[in-house]
């Protein structure tokens, strides 16, 4: 399917990351609903107006390099689990879009940004309780990869690539 529909920007991990996320989420994401890769949401729904900016900026965000990251702690999403990742960098650059957009932005893209990587979702609340629970016994926060950013087109399935950009 081609034409405009709403935009949606990712921040890309590196490989070593990304595996480690999609393993986790292949591990516990209901099969049936886990259609995407892990990935961190910068922006859910942008108008596709945007996307010769929205391309030029990640872009441009790109050649400032990696953003330190790393997995801060565990999330209850109430009917699954996600984790938590903490980085300056990667505020700053979504504050700046934030600043930039902000007339065209969704409620949920104007709120406060709450960035994580959801490992599980749709369940039970007993069984997403379970996996918390059991994911805290271990814990250890720890260092991820930010590779670039991504902008795909939303189409209520697997979501289309729009453009990739990865950091220098």
């Amino acid at each position: 399917m081609t034409g405009p529909a709403p935009i949606v920007v990712t921040a890309l991990f590196g490989r070593e990351d990304q595996v480690w996320f999609d393993r986790q989420r292949d591990a516990y994401f209901p099969p049936e609903r886990n259609v995407l890769s892990a990935h961190l949401t910068m922006f859910h729904h942008l108008p596709p107006s945007l996307a010769n900016e929205v391309r030029e900026q990640l872009a441009a965000a790109a050649r400032e390099g990696r953003p330190a990251a790393r997995i801060a702690g565990l999330v209850s999403l109430g009917r699954g689990v996600a984790y938590r990742i903490e980085s300056d960098g990667l505020a700053e650059i979504r504050a700046a879009l934030v600043d930039r957009w902000a007339p065209l932005l969704t409620p949920q893209d104007a709120s406060v940004w709450r960035p994580h990587v959801t490992i599980q979702n749709k369940v039970e609340p007993a069984a997403a309780k379970a996996l918390l629970a059991g994911l805290q016994a271990d814990f250890r926060p720890r260092a991820v990869e930010i590779a670039g950013y991504a902008a795909w087109w939303y189409r209520g399935g697997p979501w289309e690539p729009l453009s990739r950009h990865m950091c220098a």
